[in-house]
């Protein structure tokens, strides 16, 4: 069966397929949209990736582009959050509507002064550490932040029957 897309998920040149395979395994089961923007540090087809991922790639819409302008040319998004550590607020403190766009860094760089330039009218969100911590895993990062996305739209999915 299919349903209809709550939330898009956008990874900005991501480096280890485990996490990569582990946000599809996420969108599979939270009817998300994935985002892949180039470079990957590694092969979409690798065998880390494949087994976090399992058979659920069939599941997901993935979208691959070659560079962030072919990402903001081919998506028409009204509101885009930027997940970083240089947000001054919490992701829970923002209201979240389905369709909205979180874009995620790569795991060794996060998001570059390029993402933050083009993007500079979007809202930046934060996840709370404790002090001196440097960043959480990737896929944990997306998981918290669509799952309270999620939830304040109380689970809410749409069945498409085709």
């Amino acid at each position: 069966m299919k349903y209809e897309k709550t939330f898009e998920i956008v990874l900005f040149r991501p480096e280890i397929p485990p996490n990569t395979g582990n946000i599809i395994r996420l969108c599979a089961n939270t009817g998300c949209r994935l985002h892949i923007i180039k470079p990957i540090g590694f092969d979409l087809g690798e065998k880390a990736m494949r087994r976090a991922g399992m058979d659920y790639l069939k599941e997901v819409d993935l979208y691959v582009y070659d560079n962030l302008d072919d990402f903001i040319e081919n998506n028409k998004f009204k509101r885009l959050f930027l997940v970083t550590k240089f947000a001054e607020k919490p992701y829970d403190e923002y209201s979240y509507r389905i369709g909205d766009y979180f874009m995620f860094g790569s795991e060794s760089s996060g998001l570059t002064d390029e993402v933050f330039k083009k993007f500079k009218n979007q809202k930046k969100i934060l996840i709370p550490m404790l002090p001196n911590s440097r960043s959480l895993n990737l896929s944990n990062s997306v998981s918290v932040c669509i799952y309270e996305a999620w939830k304040q739209n109380k689970f809410n999915y749409l069945k498409i029957v085709k």
